[in-house]
């Protein structure tokens, strides 16, 4: 047995102790120091049939967004406000911990959060879910768009990798110019006009994901693999809008918590928590200048 199958092995049956080697040295199974991010590159316009799309790698992690937008009824105590219906499909060919079947529970998780952060911040300009609020303020119908992100290959963070996709996806929408005939009650969508859809760019926002690692060496890991999320006692969220402003900090424990995250926090020293606030902030930065 060579060395390189003896480590596949010994990853394979010890991954604690196979992960805990590498950060006694300072560095990660793909090489990577524990404070180093995976490079992101970003390309929109990827779905030709979609009004939106963007294709986003974040290391091999690669996720696909597309957008479709519909005319809806309002709800009653909102008749100015349109829709979006954000969900992400983990299938069964993007990794072999995903099974062929209905959505996964993490998937299902991922969808909500996704909503949560979309919704909180307003990223879309109300005044376009309809298009005639000026004239009819309080009759016609709204958008809905439905915003879909598919993983074509997971190897870890897919929220960070999915929200980055969806942002892209939204800045390249464009809606068909649509009339409303109230007495009629029909819409109207022209086939050859299209308007881009307004964005908030002082909303729009990114996540940056760390994951607190026990073991003999308590470590905060930033943007976590595939192979280091099993591994992780806990997990820190924070959600940066275009300002640098802090949107909010999301606390998870993903295994079985061993108190990996107080040994890991406090081998940080104090302020642990606002150090991971300013190195977000900081590859906010690089992120949101993809968005541009």
């Amino acid at each position: 047995m060579n060395d390189a199958l003896r480590a596949q092995v010994f990853q394979r049956l010890h991954p604690h102790a196979y992960l805990d080697r590498f950060l006694a040295e300072g560095v990660r199974p793909d090489g990577r120091e524990p404070r180093e991010w995976r490079d992101v590159s970003v390309n929109v316009g990827s779905i030709s049939t979609a009004d939106g799309s963007a294709l986003v790698r974040v290391g091999k992690t690669i996720l696909v967004c597309g957008i479709k937008a519909e005319i809806a009824e309002p709800e009653l105590d909102a008749p100015d406000h349109g829709f979006i219906v954000p969900n992400i499909d983990l299938p069964a060919m993007c990794s072999p911990k995903f099974k062929p079947g209905p959505p996964s529970e993490e998937a299902q998780v991922l969808s909500e959060r996704l909503n949560d952060a979309l919704v909180r911040m307003d990223v879309l300009d109300q005044t376009y879910y309809r298009w005639t609020r000026s004239a009819y303020p309080l009759v016609g119908p709204v958008w809905c768009l439905y915003i879909d992100a598919t993983c074509l290959n997971y190897d870890g963070n897919a929220f960070d990798a999915a929200l980055v996709a969806i942002i892209a996806a939204l800045g390249n929408t464009t809606l068909p110019q649509a009339t409303f005939d109230t007495d009629a009650s029909t819409t109207t969508c022209s086939r050859t006009v299209r308007v881009p859809l307004s964005l908030n760019k002082h909303r729009r926002i990114a996540g940056l994901s760390f994951g607190c690692v026990g073991g003999s060496v308590p470590t905060l890991l930033v943007d976590p693999t595939s192979f280091e999320e099993p591994l992780l006692t806990s997990t820190i969220t924070v959600i940066v809008d275009a300002d640098g402003g802090i949107v909010c900090v999301e606390r998870g424990t993903v295994g079985e918590n061993d108190g990996g995250e107080q040994q890991c926090l406090a081998s940080q020293g104090t302020g642990s928590l606002e150090k991971c606030v300013l190195v977000a902030k900081e590859r906010a930065v690089i992120l949101h200048k993809l968005f541009e």
